[in-house]
Order: structure tokens, then C-alpha cells, then sequence
């Protein structure tokens, strides 16, 4: 993997801004633009932009929108409760992390040059689901870049926050998203299971559940009890599992299990496997749902919690 020096660290870039190459921002809501990043030919790195939400009010967001430009693979956008690195950096060391003291919660993600999520519309009694976001909220774009073609390419990531009407009744929703960090892929293993199961509150319910892992990972699943509610066996664009209209989802166990199996037999296959934000050298274990009624973010962290 190449590195440009230059590219590591820019502290003090700039701030969230206009694409002036994509379409009119949101009239109610916000839109976040990351600085163009130079990717080599043959190159894949992981960068993360930095910054703080330019909305100036709180925000019930009913819908997401993205763009990424060649080059790029996928992206995910978490907010922090403070900032982890100065607004305006974008910076491929130590990205894509998992720090304790500063939690990220996971909002939205693409796997595809355009994407986009729309929330239910209706919650069962008449109000639709919306995601809150306060003003100048910390967060960050984690960019997974892989540039397949012979010409360096230009990459960056547009991502649009569309809100409901101002004192539009709504109500609340939030991920819920679990963390292995106890994986430990022996060398040159085949169908290595991985696997924790989390507490799930009681009257909540789900719309949307997915997982996300790296390239060891020939299954991901999320199970209730012993059935599985979600399969997938591409790692690298798992898809998801949505339920748009009531009764939406509920965990009748009150337990979920997310359990990942794996190869280690290509590049890695003489080195023990871990968790870490690597998709090069690491792995990664979770599920990533979104529940409502909702008041917070909510983490399961191993089989702890969730918080």
C-alpha cells in the first residue's frame, strides 16, 4: 500500500461545503462534502474526514442521500460525542477505530456510488421515523478507497441530510450497533466462528438490520434465538434487511446474536487475525440495526449492554 506523505495528515483543511459538481443541497437539512483525496492506481486506504454538522438548528432527518466518486468503495458517516480529531482533518492514521471514551455512533452508510435511505413513514400510529441530529454535531466519513484502474483518480464523498418541517411531530429512531472485539481468526483456519450475543430492550422495534465485517468473512448473520433474521455472504456489500410498515421487528428472545464465519487463507493466512479497522489486516464483527422508539444511540460492546 502507497502513501503519499502529504495525504497522511492535513489538519486544519477544509470545513463541510457545496459540491458544486452535484446537484442543489437539501432547502431543510444539510449537506456535507469531504476534500478530494489522491488515489493511486492499484492503491486501497481508509480515510477519515473530520468535521462538525453545519446545521445551525436540531434536525428530525427523514431521509439520506449520497455520492461517491470513482474510486471509492464504500463509506460510513458516525457521530461522536466530542471531536476526535480537529474539524476540517482528513487523515488515514488511526481511522476507522473504535475508542471507549468517545463512542461512535453509526448514522448512515453507502456501499454504492449513489445511495440513498429513506425512514419509514409511519410509525404504526400515524408519525414518521426521523433520525435527530443537533447542531454542529461532532462526527466523521470513514472512506474505504480502492482504485481498480490505471490513472490516479480524484476521490471524495457527498453526503445529503434531508429534515423534516420544522415542528413536525415524529418520532425518534437510533442505530443499534454491536462490537467484537475479541475476534481472533487462528492462522490458515477455515469456517472460524465468531460470535456474541447482546441484550435487546424491551418495546423496541426494528426497521432496518445489517452487518458489516472484512474480507475473511464468508458469512455474516443476525439471530433471535437460534433463527436467523439476516444472512449475508458478501462481505463487502452485505445489503440489509428492512421493515418498512408495522409490525415492523421485534426480538422475540430478547436476544441478539451476531455471529460472523471465516476463511483466513488468502493474504493473511500465516498471521493470527484480530479485531481492528484494517480491512487490509483485520476484521470486524457487527450488526447494525436501527430501532425505535428511540432516545439515544444504543452499543453492545462484546456481549455487554447495550449502552
Amino acid at each position: 500500500m502507497r502513501l503519499l506523505a502529504i495525504l497522511l495528515v492535513g489538519c486544519g483543511g477544509p470545513e463541510p461545503s457545496l459540491d458544486p459538481d452535484a446537484t442543489s443541497a437539501p432547502a431543510r437539512g444539510f449537506r456535507v462534502v469531504s476534500p478530494d483525496v489522491t488515489i493511486n492506481p492499484g492503491q486501497e486506504i481508509t480515510y477519515c474526514y473530520y468535521f462538525r454538522t453545519p446545521n445551525t438548528e436540531e434536525l428530525a432527518i427523514k431521509s439520506w442521500s449520497s455520492e461517491m466518486t470513482p474510486g471509492s468503495h464504500h463509506m460510513i458517516f458516525k457521530t461522536t460525542t466530542s471531536d476526535v480529531m480537529p474539524p476540517g482533518t482528513i487523515s488515514a492514521s488511526n481511522c476507522g477505530g473504535f475508542d471507549t471514551t468517545n463512542i461512535p455512533s453509526w448514522v448512515y452508510a453507502a456501499q454504492t456510488p449513489t445511495a440513498d435511505a429513506q425512514l419509514p413513514t409511519d410509525d404504526g400510529a400515524g408519525k414518521p421515523l426521523a433520525q435527530k441530529i443537533a447542531p454542529n454535531t461532532p462526527g466523521y466519513f470513514e472512506m474505504h478507497y480502492l482504485n481498480t484502474t490505471d490513472d490516479v483518480v480524484q476521490a471524495h464523498v457527498t453526503l445529503d441530510a434531508f429534515a423534516l418541517d420544522a415542528g413536525a411531530a415524529y418520532t425518534q429512531t437510533a442505530p443499534y450497533v454491536t462490537y467484537n472485539t475479541q475476534i481472533s481468526i487462528p492462522p490458515g483456519a477455515t469456517n472460524d466462528i465468531e460470535s456474541m450475543t447482546c441484550n435487546v430492550p424491551s418495546g423496541i422495534k426494528f426497521w432496518m438490520m445489517s452487518t458489516h465485517a472484512h474480507k475473511q468473512a464468508i458469512q455474516t448473520q443476525v439471530k433471535d434465538g437460534t433463527s436467523a433474521i439476516f444472512t449475508s455472504t458478501d462481505w463487502e456489500h452485505p445489503g440489509d434487511k428492512t421493515w418498512m410498515t408495522t409490525p415492523f421487528y421485534t426480538f422475540a428472545t430478547g436476544k441478539l446474536t451476531y455471529e460472523c464465519t471465516y476463511n483466513n487463507t488468502g493474504t493473511n493466512s500465516a498471521s493470527t487475525v484480530v479485531t481492528g479497522p484494517s480491512a487490509q489486516t483485520n476484521e470486524m464483527c457487527m450488526a447494525i440495526g436501527y430501532y425505535f422508539p428511540a432516545t439515544k444511540s444504543l452499543i453492545c460492546l462484546n456481549s455487554a449492554g447495550p449502552f
